[in-house]
């Protein structure tokens, strides 16, 4: 099974942490928390996986190395420009299987990524969207307005709840020859306005277990916490 993990970015929500460390190798307890992710990888029985690199890209690469001591193989793909989420898949489309999965490179969660290829394999669907229910509180009484401006409704500090897309995706190579230009940046929301206009069905694989992107400060911190409670969660010992 093959993976692409996305790990280009700048991670600037993290600042000041990023000013020296790429997101992805942030630490969570004594590994990193893409170090953690290919271990999970090969767990669920990938075995082959790309990085798409751009910020300090020679320190991830010099870290993880050639991915044998995390029981995959690991080869690199360098962005000489920022190609938003999706745009650095487009490039290698030619050395993808026709199915493979995609994930950002800064997400710790207890995912079976086998049983979301084997879903969304089963359904031959062009893109599959990991999602994940999330809960907002709004600390503010909210107003419901009419046209005129005059009050329908109120509730004080409601929270409302969203399905979001966690940051891991099944897709075909199909999808990204038509879809996705070559060459120019291209992020996952312009893939989704892509599919939707066209009318492509896009499946998702709602996920009820733990999720977290450590892009900002207090999920880093929660992360650590979460991970260092319930290690064999996150990596589990493999199965006979």
């Amino acid at each position: 099974m093959k993976a692409i993990v996305l790990a280009g970015g700048k991670g600037s929500r993290l600042k000041p942490y990023t000013a020296l460390i790429p997101k992805p190798l942030m630490p969570i307890g004594e590994q990193t928390i893409v170090e953690i992710l290919l271990r999970q990888l090969a767990l669920y029985g990938v075995n082959d996986v790309t990085l798409c690199t751009g910020h300090q890209a020679g320190l991830i690469e010099a870290v993880l190395g050639e991915g044998s001591r995390y029981g995959v193989k690991l080869s690199y793909r360098r962005e000489e420009q920022p190609l938003g989420t999706i745009g650095p898949l487009r490039a290698i489309a030619h050395e993808l299987p026709e199915r493979f999965l995609v994930m950002n490179g800064d997400i710790l969660c207890d995912l079976d990524f086998a049983e979301l290829a084997k879903r969304s394999a089963e359904a031959n669907a062009p893109l599959t969207v990991c999602v994940f229910e999330r809960a907002t509180k709004i600390d503010l009484g909210v107003l419901e307005l009419d046209p005129e401006g005059s009050v329908t409704g109120f509730r004080e500090k409601p929270t409302y709840s969203f399905w979001v897309s966690m940051g891991i995706y099944a897709m075909s190579r199909e999808t990204l020859l038509r879809f996705v230009p070559e060459g120019v940046p291209f992020g996952f929301d312009q893939l989704m306005h892509a599919l939707l206009a066209a009318r492509v069905p896009i499946q998702t694989h709602p996920f009820r277990g733990h999720w977290l992107d450590i892009g900002r400060s207090d999920d880093f911190a929660e992360a650590q916490d979460e991970f260092e409670r319930n290690r064999p969660r996150y990596l589990p010992e493999p199965k006979a």
